[in-house]
């Protein structure tokens, strides 16, 4: 029996290698994260600033945002793993470093759409597991994350307050709602959204790039990368990931060598997403559409330069759709 995230160690063992926290009990969200609790999370820096997060894959690979490298390098960045707050790194004992030697972006990266946003950085050596660093196992092709799917992310609820880490439970919200919430067409296949429609429970600034979570069979497994999003916690509107499951094939082409562990995730039960009755939020979508190519029509008949009507239009339709770095 081959489990992907699973080898014999020389006592003829199977010992995990991906997707295990031995030191997450967590049952609920919306806490401070211990340490420990989620040993494949990374902070990103520049210049001692924590700028993005990201997780860990194998022993010399971190996953995480393309977005976050808008304006930064690889020569620019260290990786902080095992820690659990920023604000004591050179005191904690289960912190280690690294610099990148690499930085790969997907070649379809973006940054008007926020489509295939992510990117692979390749760590100047390989680090030792501990109970505080050990990689998480990543969505599988084919993986499926039910509407109400509950997952994890490890949060700063606080925009002020970089060194505030939490921990948050959030279900997903299938793409088809998700498209009706935010515009049709600008939710892809390569994305899941996860949140509260009541609002509350969020990624925020600062998370960018890090891992959303779910648990199968005691196995951790990444679902998401924290992407984009409309404010933080806003109702009606949760935060948007880019889906892992879409990647596979192009992070083995990328990691050709102790290749990270794969998992099929699949949800229980049915998908009530396929079955939710869209036609209301479908007509106010349609209804929107209309007003603005209206809108439009007006600002050409009015005399609107073109520069202030399109910044006016896309403040409506998109509130921006600000990533969630910090830079």
């Amino acid at each position: 029996n081959s489990h992907p995230c699973v080898k014999y160690n020389t006592a003829l063992f199977l010992l995990p290698v991906c997707g295990v926290a031995p030191l997450n009990t967590k049952i609920v969200g919306g806490q401070d994260a211990s340490p420990g609790s989620w040993p494949w999370q990374v902070s990103l820096q520049t210049n001692d600033f924590h700028f993005c997060g990201g997780s860990l894959i194998n022993s010399n690979w971190v996953l995480t945002a393309a977005h976050c490298f808008a304006s930064i390098t690889a020569s620019q960045v260290t990786v902080y793993l095992g820690d659990q707050s920023l604000s004591n790194q050179t005191s904690n004992p289960n912190v280690v470093s690294r610099s990148v030697s690499q930085l790969i972006i997907h070649p379809n990266y973006s940054s008007s759409t926020h489509d295939s946003d992510l990117a692979l950085l390749k760590l100047s050596s390989s680090v030792t597991f501990t109970n505080y660093i050990t990689p998480i196992c990543l969505a599988a092709a084919g993986s499926k994350f039910f509407n109400g799917t509950l997952t994890w992310n490890r949060t700063n609820s606080k925009p002020s307050d970089v060194n505030t880490l939490l921990e948050v439970q959030i279900p997903v919200v299938g793409n088809r709602k998700c498209n009706c919430l935010y515009g049709v067409g600008d939710i892809t296949d390569n994305m899941v959204c996860a949140g509260l429609l009541a609002g509350g429970k969020d990624s925020c600034q600062g998370d960018s790039g890090g891992p959303l979570v779910s648990k199968q069979s005691g196995v951790w497994v990444q679902a998401g990368i924290v992407s984009f999003g409309i404010g933080c916690a806003q109702p009606n509107y949760p935060g948007l990931y880019t889906r892992v499951s879409q990647y596979q094939d192009w992070i083995n082409q990328q990691i050709t060598s102790n290749q990270p562990g794969f998992v099929t995730f699949t949800s229980t039960g049915t998908d009530g997403d396929l079955n939710r009755n869209v036609a209301p939020y479908l007509l106010l979508s349609q209804i929107f559409h209309l007003v603005m190519d209206h809108m439009f029509s007006i600002g050409e008949r009015s005399g609107l330069q073109e520069g202030q009507f399109s910044t006016w239009t896309l403040l409506l339709r998109s509130k921006a759709f600000p990533e969630r770095d910090v830079i």
